[in-house]
């Protein structure tokens, strides 16, 4: 079995996280750290570690769902100390982690598990999962500049896939609007927002598919994902 997919067995990230984590050094394999991707292992044979640490892999599969306050990290561990994500599922006694990312700054839906594949099911960019967002901006847009977003912007060098905005309030100096893409890219939503003239004031996930944030889950608190809603993000 290859290294990265024992590591996401085991729990510790997807299947890209792991491989990140194999070249930064962090992972032994019968006390030998171990850089190169696509090394393979065998089951109940070889001690693998990560962080010094063996690693097996997890029995119990655990699914959640966070919404996500702004002010913490989805990353398992911060350079800065910064809180993260983590810090609201003490009681959970399997090693879990975010399926994707929101920014520091963002709040609202976040998914979380131990299962490696399935976090690479949701992330990979085939599957085009549609995740719906509401956006706090300066100004109001155009109709111009909503045609522009829903074609696609070029961000960071590629255009984005279409994508759909639509007004949910104005006010006198900003607007909050609705969005829907199918792309997870690094800051995408304020890139694109900041490409047709409008500042992201604050920035919230609704949705993932038909996985919404429950109006009585309040920021910090937590759910397992239900039957039907486990079944939708695996069939994709």
């Amino acid at each position: 079995m290859r290294l990265q997919k024992y590591m996401a067995l085991c729990g510790i990230a997807s299947r890209r996280k792991c491989e990140v984590l194999i070249t930064e050094g962090k992972v032994k394999i019968n006390g030998k750290i171990i850089k190169e991707l696509g090394t393979k292992i065998e089951m109940g044979k070889d001690v693998v570690e990560y962080k010094n640490t063996i690693i097996k892999p997890e029995n119990k599969k655990v699914y959640v769902m966070l919404n996500k306050p702004e002010g913490y990290v989805t990353t398992t561990d911060d350079q800065f100390n910064r809180p993260t994500v983590l810090d609201f599922f003490e009681e959970i006694n399997q090693r879990i982690y975010p399926v994707g990312r929101l920014d520091y700054n963002t709040s609202g839906l976040l998914l979380l598990s131990n299962d490696g594949d399935f976090a690479n099911r949701i992330m990979h960019p085939k599957n085009k999962i549609e995740k719906t967002y509401w956006a706090k901006i300066k100004g109001q847009i155009t109709l111009a500049e909503k045609k522009a977003f829903e074609r696609g912007l070029m961000i960071d060098g590629k255009k984005t896939q279409k994508a759909y905005i639509e007004t949910i309030r104005k006010f006198e100096k900003n607007t909050i609007v609705e969005i829907k893409i199918r792309e997870g890219r690094n800051r995408q939503i304020r890139k694109m927002c900041k490409m047709i003239g409008h500042e992201v004031i604050s920035l919230e996930r609704k949705s993932i598919g038909i996985v919404k944030i429950d109006e009585n889950l309040k920021p910090g608190k937590w759910r397992h994902l239900t039957k039907t809603e486990l079944e939708f993000l695996l069939k994709n």
